[in-house]
């Protein structure tokens, strides 16, 4: 069995992303380490398509600065790394931060793109051509597969998920969390939230959407303490509000209990898309729905935006002014919304 580091360390979206391809390599007789992260470890550790995880702190690092303790820590990490002998390494995340990791691990042969940002193409031996993308049409998971078509693995074309099961103690505590909504009904899950201001869809949207589909299914929000505010706002306080009580291992859980989860393009509607159980809507306002959206079935999985002139633009910052200024963020229209959902749960009859 040949060894394998897989350098991914964030986000939670990409590491998600990343687990198609570690399936495939572990389908093909690797074993793999993954170099992850705080951000993704959730995702990582105990994943069956994982052999082992090694966690690189980057949040505490950054928090805490460059002080002596941290420094022998990151050679403490590179030494383990050292000492497995990987036979081949890969950087999926083509950033510096990841590329140091890629050019001293000591492994046989490793592979980067030939572009990358911050020179995160100097870290590899082996350089491959990254698909062109500036149409925004290549999805995320299809780029990081060029690795294991490279490597002339078989399956490439299967994309599947794992996660890690969940253990009793999250079973239980999403029991009590869930004992009080309505079982008769079909479970959706609402994250209306995420870290980017331009991917959040009008909160008016959202209002309206709630109360459209309210008597049609048992409503749940998610999202952290931040976001309660927002929820307030959009659903009333008239159903479960689970902002800042979950940690991703409950959101594995929660989602995988649900007939729909609607969410912006965030870990949130990544994550849900992972669990293979709900259908899933993400809603698009400045990224490109086809490199992020729920990837697969498109009778159960939707990638929604406006269709504007501008759209996907992909900044964090509207480079528009006058009447275009952030005009992504309505759209689409909530009537396209609470079509799909009255589509998805015409055949659901009640929650698990």
């Amino acid at each position: 069995m040949k060894k394998i580091l897989l350098i991914r360390l964030s986000s939670l979206g990409d590491v998600i992303f990343n687990l198609p391809l570690a399936n495939v390599l572990k389908k093909n007789g690797f074993e793999v380490t993954w170099l992850v992260a705080e951000k993704g470890i959730d995702i990582v550790r105990g994943n069956p398509a994982v052999a082992k995880h090694i966690l690189v702190p980057l949040q505490r690092w950054k928090k805490e600065g460059l002080t002596l303790n941290n420094i022998k820590e990151f050679f403490s990490i590179l030494k383990q790394i050292r000492d497995e002998h990987y036979d081949i390494a890969i950087d999926t995340q083509m950033m510096f931060k990841s590329m140091i990791w890629l050019k001293f691990c000591g492994a046989k042969r490793t592979i980067c793109f030939d572009k990358g940002k911050e020179f995160s193409y100097l870290g590899g031996k082996e350089k491959i051509k990254k698909p062109d993308n500036k149409k925004y049409k290549v999805h995320a998971i299809t780029q990081h597969m060029t690795y294991a078509k490279y490597l002339k693995l078989e399956g490439t074309d299967e994309i599947k998920f794992t996660l890690p099961a969940s253990p009793d103690d999250v079973k239980h505590k999403i029991d009590d969390l869930l004992s009080d909504i309505d079982k008769s009904k079909p479970l959706v899950v609402i994250a209306p939230a995420t870290t980017w201001k331009l991917k959040h869809w009008n909160k008016d949207n959202w209002k309206k959407v709630v109360d459209t589909i309210k008597d049609k299914c048992s409503l749940v929000f998610t999202g952290t303490e931040n976001d309660r505010d927002l929820i307030s706002y959009i659903g009333g306080d008239n159903y479960l509000n689970l902002a800042g009580k979950t940690s991703i291992k409950d959101l594995i859980e929660i989602f995988s209990r649900a007939a729909l989860v609607i969410a912006p393009d965030s870990g949130s509607a990544h994550l849900a898309r992972a669990t293979e159980k709900p259908a899933v809507i993400s809603i698009f306002c400045c990224t490109p729905p086809k490199v992020y959206g729920p990837f697969g079935n498109d009778e159960k999985y939707f990638a929604i935006c406006g269709n504007l002139k501008c759209q996907p633009c992909h900044t964090r910052k509207c480079p528009l002014s006058g009447d275009g200024f952030e005009q992504c963020v309505n759209f689409p229209k909530p009537e396209k919304i609470i079509n799909i959902v009255n589509n998805v749960l015409q055949n659901e009859r009640h929650s698990v």
